[in-house]
């Protein structure tokens, strides 16, 4: 038998003998794959070894990918050129911010006389006619003459049984309380004196000027100050940092400043009074101490941080004045143009429709990310590390 294997052994096909060779060479392959696979566990096993590795990654973190440096010299010249082509670029797109801004300016005193109208209605200054008041809403358009008449006498009935009020009561205090980032800065010792604002207007800064605007907060006389005007002005500027060109991204608030209330005696909501019991150390005797605090107020939005020359903040006053940018330029932008969608809620409910879109497509594009990242053996979670807020102003 064993001379007839040995005799059907040289008489195989030598392309069964090829196939014979490769599965050898792929079992002698694994063999060293799997050497490898385990020489690689241990060594990722080493503390030493891993310390080594993460400080090299870390030294790696935001470098450049070597691109560049492997150009040629001439065509890193040409690079350059473009870059220089590209600071040019956002010169001419700061002049573009500032011509936006002249039209503001343009458009702001075409709006005003609308506003002004505005203010005169919600303190009763101006009773709009009965043309003025006629709007049809949605549901209305299918009620039949019958109904929209009984239900006019309806609320006839409710106007005589009830107080005529001036004007519409509390217009912008139920604004403030219906928008979040607003609500959120109102304590209920602020409410009393929020029902005497009468209106918020917008003052852009003169032509030739430096780039600015100013939210005027007016108020009827009241028991709590004696300002009729609170004044917070916000300062831009519209040009690329000379030290970073490229970071330029439109108009940006770098500074406000409050102004002085003139509040009536024991009527200054932004300070409260507290009592401290202090014990002697020697005698033992206890006595009781008054001091004055500061107290959470939305009148403390016109007394920010001031930002020093050399433009260094903690981080405390960083996040009060990021916060105050973005208050101030919603005001600005959304509040004072659509104060009376505000005020019914309408914009309100356009605001949450718009964020639930973004939100689901967020989550579902985190969603992808995360399954990416777990796949990739390179990810670094330091890379995703949010960078610091900036409030920009388009």
């Amino acid at each position: 038998m064993a001379e007839i294997d040995n005799k059907d052994q040289t008489e195989m096909d030598p392309a069964d003998m090829e196939d014979v060779e490769d599965v050898e060479e792929e079992e002698t392959g694994e063999d060293e794959n799997s050497k490898a696979r385990q020489l690689t566990v241990q060594m990722m096993q080493n503390p030493q070894i891993l310390a080594a590795l993460q400080e090299r990654l870390d030294g790696l973190n935001g470098s450049p990918s070597g691109y560049m440096e492997s150009l040629p010299k001439v065509v890193k010249r040409r690079v350059n050129a473009l870059k220089n082509l590209q600071v040019k670029c956002a010169h001419i797109e700061a002049k573009f911010y500032e011509e936006v801004h002249e039209l503001e300016r343009k458009y702001a005193a075409l709006y005003q006389p609308y506003f002004d109208k505005r203010s005169d209605i919600v303190k009763a200054a101006y009773e709009p006619t009965d043309e003025e008041c006629e709007w049809k809403a949605d549901e209305e358009e299918e009620l039949t003459d019958e109904m929209k008449e009984k239900a006019k006498l309806e609320e006839e009935k409710k106007d005589e049984e009830k107080e005529d009020p001036k004007g519409i009561p509390e217009f912008w205090l139920t604004v403030f309380k219906n928008v979040d980032l607003l609500s959120d800065m109102l304590q209920e010792h602020d409410e009393p004196i929020l029902k005497h604002l009468q209106d918020i207007k917008v003052k852009f800064s003169d032509p030739g000027q430096p780039m600015s605007f100013t939210l005027e907060f007016h108020f009827e006389p009241n028991d709590f100050f004696t300002n009729t005007v609170l004044t917070k002005t916000y300062k831009m500027r519209s040009e690329p940092d000379e030290s970073d060109p490229f970071s330029f991204d439109g108009p940006e608030i770098i500074s406000c400043t409050g102004c002085t209330i003139d509040w009536t005696k024991g009527k200054n909501v932004t300070l409260k009074t507290i009592k401290k019991k202090q014990k002697h150390k020697g005698r033992g005797t206890v006595r009781t101490v008054t001091k004055t605090v500061p107290n959470d107020s939305f009148f403390n939005f016109f007394t920010p941080p001031e930002v020093p020359e050399n433009g260094e903040l903690d981080e405390d006053s960083e996040a009060i004045l990021t916060a105050d940018f973005e208050i101030g330029h919603f005001i600005r932008e959304r509040i004072v143009p659509r104060a009376v969608l505000y005020f019914t809620g309408e914009a309100i409910e356009d605001d949450d429709d718009d964020y639930d879109e973004e939100g689901e497509e967020a989550d579902d594009e985190e969603g992808e990310e995360e399954a990416d990242e777990e796949n990739d053996p390179d990810y670094d979670p330091k890379k995703d590390a949010a960078p610091p807020a900036e409030c920009k102003q388009q």
